[in-house]
């Protein structure tokens, strides 16, 4: 999740312009990195809508960077599970829409790996990563928290859970100031 320095997520209005500016190659490798140590994407719908009319076309673009294309190779190839109740059908390929509840829903999806998924992700994803984190189903954060304060947004750690003890697993420092926080759920 990339963070703000005070806490938010996105902007008042979903906005993400913040997080840009602080965006760097370095950091590319690395988001890569971790995305091919994982098989699974969770998403929630508005995040599904937005990299579903980004990713699949970057493979097509012959501008592309090379490392952002390995990375819209990943992402196009990932099995991509979008929690909706109103999403109708997902155009993404490798894309399943679960419209049960998120529990029933990661319990179903458990249940069809049958222990075989190497990890699973969240992108984005704020009401989802909620309920996941209330229902005590998160076990790392990855924290990309950029050097600027917005003043208001989206805040990512709402009010609506119980206290959850961390462990520091790692930090690493960017060039642009982003500092990637890398902790692990104690149970």
């Amino acid at each position: 999740m990339n963070l703000t320095l005070d806490g938010y997520m996105a902007g008042p209005k979903g906005e993400l312009d913040w997080h840009f500016a602080y965006w760097d190659a370095n950091m590319g490798e690395r988001l890569a990195k971790e995305l091919s140590q994982a098989d699974t994407i969770l998403l929630g719908r508005v995040t599904y809508l937005t990299m579903a009319a980004f990713w699949p076309f970057k493979t097509a673009d012959a501008l592309c960077p090379r490392d952002e294309y390995a990375y819209a190779v990943m992402m196009n190839h990932h099995q991509k599970v979008v929690f909706s109740r109103r999403l109708e059908k997902a155009d993404w390929n490798n894309t399943t829409i679960i419209k049960e509840d998120i529990e029933d829903g990661m319990n179903q999806l458990r249940a069809e790996s049958n222990g075989h998924h190497k990890n699973i992700m969240v992108y984005g994803s704020g009401r989802l990563v909620s309920a996941l984190i209330q229902l005590d189903m998160i076990d790392e954060y990855q924290l990309w928290v950029h050097p600027v304060l917005i003043g208001k947004g989206k805040a990512f750690f709402g009010k609506y859970f119980d206290q959850q003890d961390l462990s520091l697993l790692t930090t690493t420092t960017f060039p642009s100031g982003v500092v990637l926080l890398h902790y692990k759920v104690e149970r």
